[in-house]
């Protein structure tokens, strides 16, 4: 009898977890995931419609009669292609890609195109990885990725190293999709970590745009790595969601949806402290940009929306199970929206009617906000104690030099403002000028009084 008497209340516990889950999964928006993100500027987010052109332009056979060329074009002066490698020269190690002198806008540009179809080789690429399968610099990559990575690095580097001598004022990006955007995610840490052979470029010059990435490495590395690596994701692209070993997903086109419910099951029912414990677990790399353009219960698109932020908990965890899922991750698509959201941006500024010798004070503004929040995600990421976390001090930001702390002005062994010991001597230092001792050896603190209305202003 009292067995009897459970079973009304195991009911009811199943149906309130299965409406949490429908709730989780059918009405809930990829919106949500980015609502307390910052909202991006036009300056930064500048580059991301044209490097899409550029990953669109691979796909052509001939750059001087294109076919497939978006309204505006592909914005590239086809002979400053410097090489363009299809698949028979890559030999199915990575998809087809190209370097581009960008001589408007000060850049050497390395593009891959995302995964074809019909390329087994590029499913192999895909799937050859295992959960914890390969550590690089204190972090876990994936295996396939990386090697891709090494080879186009070992390939190309020195062509690049050339171009960037007689450059030497040009940045070196790279930009990739899908595939490819795995690919230069993983290549700019190796290149970061091998600054040498390309002439001891400096880690500042040095950029990655991941468009609609998969996940290739673990926590650690993507908040470290948040300087270099920006990631743009569109919507409820689904890409960068799954969590699910790759090959569980790409078996079967068919079992694709019960795969992917299967998946959501699992995630949805799954504890955010323990995914942020396991140190094997793949993330998206770098700052998110992260581009909105529906909402819940509402039909059609709307004017998007770019927000960005460098989150610790909260990348991408949930698959959003909707009818444009595969659809957001064209990279058609993310290039009309993102050339949206851009046209959206340079329309505000010319309302507020911005000076133009402002811009230069507006970019280093945020490249210092980007530095503080890069602090912040850090300084969390430490706090949750995340295995293999990087240190609060660690200097990779836009005012050092390699080696330093981002709050050390050059002296070896000083302590960082974000330790303990920097914010006490920052603290000793406001007594000792505001609260000076009296003359006498009475060891009487008094305030200066000549500076207590600025003090109090303040």
């Amino acid at each position: 009898m009292s067995i009897l008497c459970c079973v009304p209340v195991i009911e009811c516990v199943y149906c309130l977890g299965c409406t949490h889950w429908l709730w989780k999964k059918c009405l809930y928006s990829a919106g949500h995931e980015s609502q307390n993100w910052g909202l991006a500027t036009s300056d930064e987010f500048e580059p991301i419609p044209r490097l899409c052109r550029l990953i669109l332009a691979v796909y052509e056979e001939d750059l001087h009669n294109p076919m497939w060329a978006p309204p505006d074009g592909y914005g590239l002066d086809p002979h400053q292609v410097i090489l363009k490698k299809d698949y028979d020269q890559t030999q199915g190690r990575v998809t087809p890609y190209m370097i581009y002198l960008d001589h408007q806008n000060g850049d050497v540009v390395l593009a891959i195109r995302g995964l074809n179809l019909a390329k087994e080789s590029d499913y192999a690429l895909l799937l050859d990885n295992k959960l914890g399968q390969t550590k690089f610099d204190g972090g876990y990559v994936h295996n396939g990725l990386l090697k891709a990575a090494m080879w186009v690095f070992e390939e190309e580097h020195e062509v690049l190293r050339t171009l960037l001598e007689q450059n030497p004022s040009y940045s070196l990006t790279f930009v990739g999709h899908s595939l490819g955007a795995g690919v230069v995610s993983l290549l700019v840490l190796f290149v970061v970590q091998n600054r040498g052979r390309l002439g001891n470029i400096a880690r500042k010059r040095i950029k990655c745009f991941a468009i609609a990435p998969p996940r290739c490495m673990s926590l650690h590395l993507a908040v470290t790595y948040a300087d270099v690596i920006k990631s743009v994701v569109l919507q409820d692209d689904f890409l960068p969601r799954t969590t699910t070993a790759l090959e569980d997903v790409y078996k079967s086109i068919i079992c694709l949806p019960c795969l992917l419910c299967v998946t959501c099951l699992k995630d949805t029912f799954t504890f955010e402290e323990k995914k942020l414990k396991d140190t094997r677990r793949l993330y998206a790399p770098g700052r998110l940009y992260h581009i909105v353009v529906r909402k819940p219960l509402r039909l059609g698109r709307y004017p998007p929306v770019v927000r960005t932020a460098v989150p610790v908990d909260g990348r991408f965890e949930q698959i959003v199970l909707s009818c444009n899922a595969t659809a957001d991750h064209a990279i058609i698509w993310i290039q009309r929206e993102s050339q949206r959201a851009l046209d959206l941006m340079l329309e505000e500024d010319q309302v507020m009617e911005i000076p133009v010798e402002q811009k230069i004070v507006r970019q280093k503004s945020i490249v210092e906000d980007h530095d503080e929040e890069y602090r912040a995600a850090i300084m969390k990421a430490a706090s949750l104690n995340i295995p293999m976390s990087p240190s609060p001090s660690y200097g990779t930001f836009h005012d050092t030099e390699e080696g330093e702390s981002s709050a050390v002005s050059g002296v070896e062994g000083s302590p960082s403002t974000w330790s303990f010991k920097g914010m006490r001597r920052k603290w000793n230092q406001f007594i000792d000028r505001h609260f000076p001792m009296d003359d006498d050896d009475s060891e009487r603190m008094i305030f200066k009084k000549e500076e207590s209305p600025a003090l109090l202003s303040s």
